[in-house]
């Protein structure tokens, strides 16, 4: 499974997740974008940068690296990555963490004592394996810990997080979105099944053919092909053609484009 591209995910459709892993819930997730900028020298990329809004120069960034296997010069290119970053954006922030999400202690190298300076202010590191049990966590730590689960556990983990889910979220739209992305981190821990398998592992086949969800899925949907509208419309696309592309009612878009 790759694990970078599922994290990825998992921060940028729900950043509160990744300030509860680091311990400041109380964030306000609005003020951040989530990106995953390149370094132009020798191609370094970063996993991922928490990256405030262009007003909150107070507040810190964060350098977001996912490690789960032992590797010798990550601390080397994590540094240099945030460097070169400091080096080609220029950022204006006062204030900066490195936050490395380890899936268990014994992947993480032997830190560099040449980078002692930057231990204490500016890194962080976290390991999955070390957190509490689910049933105590929030959700989002859950959805966590169900991409480092083993096969054996992840089912039922899978299963409890789809309860918690349904007892929490009251949003139907964010309900959906929580339940299709545990769906979707259990069908790349089985590569072996259909997702028509997984969805009877789960019991999602019966929640999907609810009137609640399949609202709730229209409606998302909407939610989406509207937030294309002003790209269509700098294109210099008309109503009707947006109407045809879109497959929506002229009416829905011109609304959607006077607010």
């Amino acid at each position: 499974m790759k694990t970078d591209a599922i994290f990825y995910e998992i921060f940028k459709e729900f950043p509160k997740i990744f300030f509860e892993i680091i311990g400041k819930p109380e964030t306000n997730t609005n003020i951040y974008e989530f990106i995953a900028p390149e370094i132009k020298q020798k191609s370094f990329r970063l996993d991922g940068v928490f990256s405030p809004l262009g007003e909150f120069t107070n507040e810190p960034l964060y350098f977001v690296e996912i490690q789960f296997y032992k590797d010798e010069e990550f601390y080397d290119r994590l540094f240099t990555s945030i460097f070169l970053y400091f080096t080609q954006y220029q950022p204006l922030n006062l204030d900066w963490f490195a936050i490395v999400i380890y899936d268990k202690r014994n992947n993480e190298r032997s830190y560099p004592q040449r980078y002692r300076s930057l231990l204490e202010p500016h890194l962080r590191r976290f390991y999955l394996d070390e957190f509490d049990d689910t049933q105590n966590d929030s959700l989002g730590i859950g959805i966590v810990r169900l991409v480092v689960e083993s096969q054996n556990k992840a089912g039922e983990l899978a299963k409890i997080l789809i309860n918690k889910a349904q007892e929490e979220l009251t949003d139907t739209i964010s309900q959906r979105k929580v339940l299709e992305f545990i769906e979707t981190i259990v069908v790349y821990k089985f590569p072996n099944l259909s997702r028509e398998e997984i969805e009877t592992m789960l019991n999602l086949n019966l929640l999907k053919q609810t009137k609640v969800y399949q609202e709730a899925k229209e409606e998302g949907e909407l939610e989406t092909k509207l937030k294309i509208l002003p790209k269509l419309v700098q294109r210099g696309l008309s109503v009707q053609e947006i109407s045809e592309l879109l497959e929506l009612d002229d009416e829905i878009i011109r609304k959607s484009l006077e607010e």
